[in-house]
């Protein structure tokens, strides 16, 4: 079972007050570039894994969405989520990744925002969500970027000219990454950018882009915060999609 921070109530306070929670979507930078990598939605069926607050599901359904499920580990996050949402074509369910099984061929969109590096078995997530998908049909999702993560000790420290510098040490030793945030001993996963996109490779998606997001210079006029974001990448995005080749090649490599 993946570890359940979010119903620790420091860390679930704490984690209320950023502002991607806050002002949901627009409080999220990454979003602009996150939302141009999405598929036109109308008439999609979507699964939203690690769903939070319920942000992105109700902002699908408005995009046309025909249904949406939002799956997180956390109680206080499915909560929140059902307290903000009267759209009777969303349904928001407790689940742990570790162990999801989704039906065969039930979705058009499989859609995760900072989830996937809290999965220790990221080759058991990949293939189920391949197979719930339907031929032509995509994978988008967000994680930390492994520069990210990968440090013992990732925080800003500064070099000789005293410029902000971020460590990365250990990036070929990949699992398990504990820090404090919010709470002690959050656990996640680092694997590197290789076994990420090569793990979905041999799941047979076809990769469509990759974005190491950094933020805009208009961002960072109207948020100066986010001028550190330049020195190294915090999230990475990533599209797949279930080729309409694969349908035809054999259930083998399906």
């Amino acid at each position: 079972m993946a570890q359940n921070i979010y119903d620790n109530p420091d860390f679930f306070a704490g984690y209320s007050q950023l502002p991607r929670q806050v002002h949901g979507l627009d409080g999220a930078p990454e979003w602009p570039a996150v939302q141009a990598m999405l598929p036109a939605l109308t008439g999609k069926r979507v699964a939203d894994l690690g769903c939070g607050f319920g942000w992105a599901a109700r902002w699908m359904r408005a995009q046309g969405a025909v249904s949406v499920l939002g799956l997180d580990l956390s109680q206080n996050m499915i909560a929140h989520a059902k307290v903000d949402t009267s759209d009777p074509a969303i349904d928001y369910l407790l689940a742990d990744l570790e162990t999801l099984e989704l039906p065969e061929a039930a979705f058009d969109l499989v859609y995760s925002a900072l989830t996937f590096h809290y999965v220790e078995d990221f080759q058991r997530l990949a293939r189920m969500n391949h197979k719930a998908l339907v031929p032509g049909a995509d994978l988008v999702f967000t994680v930390e970027h492994p520069i990210f993560m990968a440090a013992a000790h990732p925080r800003w420290i500064a070099d000789e000219d005293g410029r902000k510098t971020w460590p990365v040490n250990g990036y070929s030793v990949e699992g398990e990454r504990r820090t404090d945030w919010f709470a002690k001993d959050v656990l996640k996963y680092h694997r590197t950018l290789g076994t990420t996109l090569n793990t979905l490779i041999d799941a047979s998606f076809e990769l469509r882009r990759v974005e190491e997001f950094a933020p805009t210079r208009e961002q960072i006029e109207s948020s100066p915060e986010l001028a550190e974001e330049l020195e190294r990448p915090m999230m990475l995005l990533v599209s797949a999609r279930k080729t309409e080749v694969c349908a035809r090649a054999g259930a083998e490599v399906c």
